[in-house]
């Protein structure tokens, strides 16, 4: 990896990164930063102090003499998967983490950020520990994301349904008119390019043949979803998957994620709490199996991702790379295509693989992202709940095919003849 920003410029990322990761927890309090609702989910706290411990594992324990870390404990307690690291905590019973509180938590990202931002100001510009401080930064963006949709799932199990965080969710706009757009397609060229940042998924650009298509001018709304369920969606084998059928069969589901109908009226449970379905806002929370479902309803598919990227690329090209975005709020133009970033993760049909000529991370972070290609799906585009400077055309999101606790939707693509 080599450097793409100044020390200044990573200095300043750093303040403003984790400032907001505490600003996301306005409103919560110490028992709702310490729940778990499912193995999936971690608590508010848990990704506290996990990003923290990223800092102080890979940059300051690896690259700092005679370094004596704040607690020998957060070594199992806060680590993830790094298994060259050593061993972790249960990832299903971290709601069980009591202690440390969420007071010495917070005590522990102060003293990390200070002694962060004085290692950073004794690199020099070029330093390749400055590409894998933008790493932590981008690791944390992504825990960013990951506080909103956990605490959601936490405060949805909860019967009074609450809302706290009003700010974090709301998407009232007017659906446009459904229109297609006709992509040639060719031999081109996939993936993140050499400047800016990108994560080892991303790399390297290769390419790829895209036969020609056409593609949705928007995502999937709450109102033709709606006609799915009332057409029996959820009760025809036929447009399912097989392990979709079984899915939607055994754990009983009829309706995406956080929908509730009362009285004959249907509501969905938001960060703001309960509220009446907006039928003209994307339809999200729903699965890679619900997604295919509607789409064989439609009479339509999903996308590749690699036809999403160039449709993506050629009616966004103005899209900032990361090392601008960071440091700014990003300001995406208006295109023939409504905006194909930051309203809802889209699925794709393509499976999480590697790129050809793929090579993970150097060093620790080689775990980051290729022991997870297996079994999953890639999503594209970012989510309202997606930090600024987090989103770019070449960005590969992936979860399994059931989970749907994620700001997931859909848009359609269909065979150009």
């Amino acid at each position: 990896m080599e450097p793409c920003l100044t020390k200044k410029e990573i200095s300043t990322a750093y303040g403003r990164v984790r400032r907001e990761t505490e600003r996301l927890i306005n409103g919560l309090s110490p028992e709702d930063c310490q729940i778990q609702s499912m193995p999936d989910a971690s608590p508010t706290k848990w990704h506290l102090a996990h990003t923290t411990w990223f800092f102080e594992t890979f940059i300051l324990l690896k690259h700092q003499s005679k370094y004596s870390v704040v607690d020998k404990h957060y070594a199992v307690l806060f680590n993830s998967y790094y298994n060259a690291i050593g061993k972790q905590f249960n990832r299903p019973k971290r709601g069980l983490l009591s202690r440390p509180s969420l007071e010495k938590v917070m005590e522990y990202r102060a003293i990390i950020d200070a002694r962060m931002i004085e290692f950073i100001d004794q690199l020099s510009d070029g330093d390749p520990l400055l590409m894998l401080i933008q790493l932590g930064l981008n690791h944390e963006q992504q825990h960013q994301e990951l506080i909103l949709t956990d605490i959601k799932h936490a405060l949805s199990q909860n019967p009074a349904l609450p809302g706290l965080l009003s700010h974090y969710e709301h998407q009232d706009r007017q659906a446009s008119d459904y229109r297609w757009f006709e992509f040639q397609g060719g031999l081109v060229t996939a993936g993140a390019s050499q400047s800016g940042f990108s994560f080892d998924n991303e790399r390297p650009n290769h390419q790829t043949f895209i036969a020609p298509f056409k593609l949705a001018n928007r995502t999937v709304s709450n109102r033709e979803y709606l006609a799915f369920i009332n057409d029996g969606g959820y009760q025809n084998s036929l447009h399912w998957l097989s392990d979709g059928w079984t899915f939607v069969q055994n754990d009983d589901i009829n309706s995406p994620l956080y929908w509730h109908q009362q009285a004959g009226e249907w509501f969905r449970y938001t960060l703001s709490g309960l509220q009446p379905l907006n039928m003209n806002e994307p339809v999200c929370h729903v699965s890679f199996f619900e997604a295919s479902a509607y789409a064989s309803w439609a009479k339509k598919r999903l996308p590749t991702e690699f036809e999403w990227e160039l449709a993506a690329t050629q009616t966004n090209p103005t899209i900032p790379e990361f090392n601008a975005m960071m440091l700014e709020p990003s300001i995406v133009e208006d295109s023939s295509l409504d905006s194909m970033f930051g309203g809802v993760w889209e699925w794709t049909t393509s499976s999480y693989l590697a790129y050809p000529g793929f090579k993970p991370f150097s060093g620790d972070a080689g775990a980051y992202n290729g022991k997870f290609m297996s079994g999953q799906f890639v999503l594209r585009g970012g989510s309202c709940f997606t930090p600024t400077g987090h989103i770019r055309s070449s960005y590969r999101n992936f979860f399994y095919p059931p989970q749907r606790w994620q700001m997931s939707g859909i848009r359609l693509a269909e065979d150009l003849t």
